[in-house]
């Protein structure tokens, strides 16, 4: 069992995460999410927009969340305080295998042989999703790293910005997503609903399938959620968008003043340092989904009366 990491900076409730001091780690715990999320995707009933492949945070990390295979259920989590993978059945068998720095090819070829060994018998399509050169996970021996401070770090803002999304869901009463995590853009996030179809996405979402894109989109959204950062983008970022976007949406007051639309992400956005900076990260937070929410709403005329509950 690796030891726990008590650091004063990793501890805190909003940890700083800058994208430069854990890139090696965030790639290969990337490429490690999607073959679990994978595994999920594969076995798991379809749901509307793509919702039955999705990751939760939990207490300790992420989940799968039960897993139907044949009679029996079972789960995959990350645990990122003890840094194990805990596999679990519904017959009362545990597997944890170690999270320590290895090869994606190494890790893919674990879990699935473990599943085996529990009798469960899956296939998934080992090219990554999402990422710009992808190496299929068998063949990945390049990326193999794992810094359990960084890995818990990025935890500790998941499971403090699922608390304030919890919130903000609770108050909208029309069709909602879960707060969940896509391991194929490495993003936590929550998505309210007008209840109307939306135009055909365009698609050419890079690294992405139109008709993966187009089904995500079927219908006019309001999003909300946390990226750990990438690519141009060095620092981890709250952000907000809607599709179809309504006329006037990059040019609608939101709040707080530390915010603003990006015209190359084509969305709304909060950078993780003002929240670190701020004397009441959620209010700051929810004022920022409230009114990015409010700029979807109003400016595409939903029915707020009746989406909204009266008594929030």
């Amino acid at each position: 069992m690796a030891t726990p990491v008590h650091n004063t900076a990793s501890n805190s409730l909003w940890p700083s995460l800058p994208v430069t001091a854990w890139q090696d780690t965030y790639a290969t715990l990337h490429l490690w999410t999607q073959i679990v999320g994978k595994i999920r995707l594969a076995l798991t009933p379809k749901l509307n927009h793509w919702w039955h492949s999705t990751l939760y945070v939990t207490s300790r990390g992420l989940t799968t969340s039960a897993i139907p295979y044949q009679t029996r259920l079972f789960q995959i989590d990350f645990d990122f305080l003890d840094h194990n993978l805990r596999i679990e059945t519904s017959d009362g068998a545990t597997r944890n295998i170690p999270l320590v720095s290895r090869s994606v090819a190494d890790f893919h070829q674990e879990i699935i042989g473990t599943l085996h060994e529990l009798g469960i018998a899956v296939q998934i399509w080992t090219m990554p999703q999402e990422i710009a050169d992808p190496i299929r996970f068998e063949q990945d021996h390049q990326h193999a790293t794992y810094d359990p401070e960084y890995a818990q770090r990025l935890w500790q803002i998941l499971l403090q910005t699922h608390r304030v999304m919890t919130v903000f869901r609770s108050r909208f009463i029309g069709k909602a997503s879960p707060v969940h995590f896509f391991w194929g853009s490495f993003d936590l996030a929550v998505t309210r609903f007008s209840g109307r179809l939306a135009p055909e996405h365009p698609g050419g979402v890079p690294h992405m399938a139109d008709w993966v894109t187009r089904e995500a989109y079927s219908h006019e959204v309001s999003s909300c959620g946390f990226w750990p950062g990438g690519g141009t983008v060095a620092e981890p970022i709250f952000y907000a968008y809607a599709y179809p976007g309504p006329e006037g949406f990059r040019d609608y007051v939101i709040q707080p003043a530390e915010a603003f639309y990006s015209p190359d992400l084509q969305e709304f956005v909060l950078p993780y340092a003002a929240l670190q900076q701020a004397i009441d990260p959620d209010a700051m937070l929810l004022a920022f989904f409230q009114t990015t929410y409010e700029a979807a709403a109003d400016l595409a005329h939903w029915d707020r009366a009746a989406l909204e509950p009266t008594n929030q």
